[in-house]
Formats: structure tokens, sequence, C-alpha cells
């Protein structure tokens, strides 16, 4: 039986890495008993539309202002804190306006995997 570590860590220690959206602070990527990325994201309003050939994500709004949305394949779907986007592979995708999201990447997140 493997008997794995459990790890806590603080998002917004994170070193931020710039990403289409704005900032990234991305957990987990060294565990290799987690098939997946922890992402602590803050999205700017010009953020760019892009697609995963291969990653899903669920984005997960924790804060976002009030005429935020999210864009997928070219329609807009309004988002409030709390709401919940599962964006398939091959989605493309982007959020509208400025707003903090936790998104979780599997499998585990791949800078080259980002397509506009």
């Amino acid at each position: 039986m493997n008997h794995f570590q459990p790890e806590i860590i603080n998002l917004t220690e994170l070193p931020g890495t710039a990403c289409p959206c704005g900032t990234a602070r991305r957990a987990f990527q060294d565990q290799s008993n987690f098939p997946a990325t922890v992402h602590l994201t803050d999205i700017q309003s010009d953020a760019k539309s892009h697609y995963h050939n291969k990653l899903t994500e669920v984005y997960v709004i924790l804060s976002c202002d009030s005429d935020a949305e999210i864009e997928l394949d070219g329609t807009c779907y309004p988002v409030k804190p709390l709401t919940a986007v599962f964006i398939p592979p091959g989605v493309k995708h982007r959020a509208v306006g400025k707003m903090q999201v936790l998104i979780i990447c599997n499998p585990k997140f791949d800078p080259t995997d980002e397509n506009f």
C-alpha cells in the first residue's frame, strides 16, 4: 500500500505566473499521486479567448464583478460567486470582467496546450 503525505498550500503565497487570463498561482504540479492541478487565478478584464486540446477545466468563481460572464464557444453566460463551469477540451473560452477563480485542471496543467 502506498502512503502519501498530505500537503497544505496557501494558494495566495504561491508565485504568480502570467497567463492568457491574468495571473495564475498553480498548486500540486509535483504531486505524482494527484492527476490534476489547482489554480487560483486573478482574471483581468482583457482575458484572451483560448482552448485546450487535452485539458479539462472546472472554473469555480470565488468573486467577480456584478456584470461578469464566461464566454464558451462565442456565447456569454452570466456568472456570480460560487458558480462552477465545466470546460471540456476543445471549447474556446474566456472570462469577461474581473474575477478570481479556482480552477481544477485535469490532467495536470501543460502550458503547451494553450491554443488561441
